[in-house]
């Protein structure tokens, strides 16, 4: 059954992604954006302004929005991702005005982080009839904030953006890598990558506040501050080996990335958790690695055996593509629980 879904969200990265996920499973999507706002606006700094003290304002009158699509037109489905400045008593008046629909909320953070929550957030909680989270760690905390009903559920890959891609020379040029890494700057991410370039590994890393690592060894190759949509898959195709370091101030146990490389039929070698072994067959499907040492010795190993990388790399791909790893697969799981919710 198609559904008419008010999906608010940011109109940029992963969020975008999931409303298009559920535009391609046969819904139609009424988009408002809730922000973040571009970084180089006065908005913005507002926005930076409060972030301490977790008061997001809703610079984009989200809520406001909400009521009024929803006085306006009968929608099965109010979808929220994170909604961290949509004010508890918008989405109230939503559901008096609305009784019959759904109120769902999803998130790829560990919401128990406090830089991720808001008291908004934290008060409209109650209101959903379904909390989503990436974090299995996070259900039974959602719980305890006052959810209703939370499922956890992995994360994903966008089908169109995230798969094998034939890079041009000049995309070779740009982004081809011995072992790359495409993510933030963070003081044990450099300290492993540093100790891997000094054993002889050349890494390129792309990501924000990489700049301070520049000049600290000639394998440590430190290139682009920002990777969006395709030329983030053009990195991680042109890398012979995608390293996957895990956001250690997020509780990860996996992230997007650890969907999105093998999804590329790119090779990927993580870190080492439940969750990663229960995504892919280690040495079949994926790499992973619990120490340094055992990072660079794999390293050593698989740029020595191009044969056996890219099979693993081909199997990567397989199983994204039959346990159901894209946004539709996901979005369909949710779909399916929400409609046993009462």
């Amino acid at each position: 059954m198609s559904l008419d879904i008010l999906y608010v969200g940011s109109e940029s990265g992963t969020c975008l992604q999931r409303a298009g996920g559920l535009e391609d499973l046969g819904h139609s999507i009424t988009f408002i954006d809730s922000g973040p706002p571009e970084t180089d606006t006065w908005q913005y700094k507002v926005y930076r302004a409060v972030h301490q003290i977790r008061r997001y304002p809703d610079l984009f009158r989200a809520g406001s929005k909400i009521v009024k699509a929803v006085s306006q037109k009968p929608y099965d489905l109010l979808w929220l991702d994170k909604g961290l400045m949509i004010a508890p008593g918008a989405l109230a008046r939503a559901r008096e005005i609305r009784p019959g629909m759904k109120l769902l909320t999803y998130s790829p953070d560990d919401m128990m982080n406090p830089g991720n929550q808001t008291r908004r957030y934290l008060a409209h909680l109650p209101l959903h009839d379904l909390v989503v989270t990436t974090k299995s760690y996070n259900v039974q905390e959602l719980l305890g904030l006052g959810a209703r009903d939370v499922l956890f559920v992995g994360n994903a890959y966008d089908p169109e953006l995230h798969r094998p891609i034939d890079l041009s020379p000049a995309d070779q040029a740009r982004f081809g890598a011995e072992v790359g890494f495409v993510g933030a700057f963070e003081e044990e991410r450099a300290a492993s990558m540093i100790l891997a370039a000094r054993a002889g590994i050349p890494i390129t890393v792309h990501g924000p506040g990489w700049a301070r690592s520049r000049n600290v060894h000639p394998n440590l190759k430190i290139g682009e501050s920002f990777l969006t949509g395709a030329d983030y898959t053009r990195a991680v195709v042109a890398s012979r080996i995608n390293l996957g370091f895990l956001r250690k101030v997020n509780r990860d146990l996996q992230t997007t990335r650890s969907i999105e490389i093998p999804a590329s039929g790119a090779f990927m070698l993580a870190e080492r958790t439940d969750e990663h072994l229960e995504l892919f067959k280690e040495g079949v499907e994926a790499e992973f690695f619990g120490s340094d040492e055992e990072m660079i010795e794999k390293c050593r190993y698989y740029l020595a055996n191009d044969e056996r990388r890219l099979a693993v790399a081909r199997a990567g791909l397989a199983r994204c593509v039959e346990s159901g790893y894209s946004n539709q697969g996901r979005l369909a799981t949710i779909l399916r629980k929400l409609a046993g919710t009462s």
